[in-house]
């Protein structure tokens, strides 16, 4: 309690008389005639738990907590009215292990069927970052308004025209660069002129990668469904691959091919027209999976990447 009220006090003004009330929140049961007793919530007697809590400051021996208590006993009385007055206890509360299945009971509406696990994850995740902006006081609470508002948006991507994102652009790993180095779609942007757009068309292609895996284990696309965009996708750039090769002449040369390539690489990755769902325009996922069929050599950059390609292969087979 003691580090408890020490944090109170270093992070807000204790004698703020309309400062944020004070909640402290345990799994333990507030023992009959303490201060914690005295502030239980919904009737708490804070003129009882005050003069408890400066009888247990007077009187503690204890060397831990020598600091809190001092600095609560320097107070001013009228600050430490104010301060007591805006503290709150509720005992009693479930563990940790038991809280999911708790909250999942009170959003029973809410939850998608079939997906109920990845929505909480989803909503355990962003109060996850919640709680870490409060504890580096980026911001001091989180109200019900915003709390309904992230679970409706949340519960918006279980949709029949909607998927959820589940992978950050964050979670790229920095060795994936280094293992990645290799790949045969990295080979291809290369004849295709790429250069700064290396790393980004890294994370894309791992993101949609990552993304598509745990669709699929928490089935919310199939098989399918992946394959039918992956055409759609492959069929787009089909017929941008043999505009750009009836424009080139049969005597272009290296540096014009490349120039094509470029070209072709910048127009199909910019393309949104089609979308694995109606409603889902993340466009990550699109250069992501366009970075995939090239890495299979299915489609490619280069006017000639088809006979590049098949040297690759040899070569990594050699």
């Amino acid at each position: 309690m003691w580090r408890t009220i020490q944090s109170w006090m270093d992070t807000h003004a204790p004698g703020d008389e309309y400062g944020p009330m004070l909640t402290l929140v345990t799994t333990q049961q507030a023992r009959p005639g303490t201060a914690m007793a005295a502030l239980k919530a919904p009737n708490p007697v804070p003129a009882q738990a005050l003069d408890l809590l400066v009888a247990a400051a007077q009187e503690s021996k204890a060397k831990d907590t020598k600091d809190a208590r001092a600095a609560f006993l320097a107070l001013q009385p009228a600050q430490r009215a104010v301060f007591v007055q805006r503290m709150r206890v509720i005992d009693g509360s479930p563990s940790i292990d038991d809280l999911d299945a708790l909250v999942r009971v009170r959003l029973r509406a809410a939850l998608p069927d079939g997906h109920a696990d990845s929505f909480m994850r989803q909503l355990w995740a962003w109060w996850y970052e919640q709680t870490v902006d409060m504890l580096q006081k980026r911001h001091t609470s989180v109200s019900v308004t915003r709390l309904m508002q992230r679970i409706s948006r949340i519960r918006d991507d279980y949709t029949s025209d909607r998927l959820p994102t589940l992978v950050d652009r964050e979670d790229f790993p920095p060795e994936a660069e280094t293992e990645l180095a290799d790949a045969c779609f990295v080979h291809q942007l290369r004849w295709g002129g790429a250069g700064r757009q290396l790393n980004k068309a890294m994370v894309d292609y791992c993101r949609a990668y990552t993304q598509t895996v745990a669709w699929l284990e928490d089935d919310l696309v199939d098989l399918e469904e992946l394959a039918r965009f992956e055409d759609n996708l492959a069929d787009e750039w089909q017929r941008e691959f043999d505009w750009m090769l009836d424009d080139l002449d049969e005597d272009a040369t290296d540096r014009e091919q490349e120039q094509a390539g470029k070209a072709l690489l910048r127009k199909t990755l910019d393309q949104t027209r089609h979308r694995i769902r109606e409603a889902y325009d993340e466009a990550f996922f699109s250069r992501g999976k366009h970075h995939e069929l090239a890495d299979r050599g299915r489609i490619g950059w280069h006017p000639d990447f088809e006979a590049r390609v098949k040297s690759l292969i040899r070569a990594a087979r050699a």
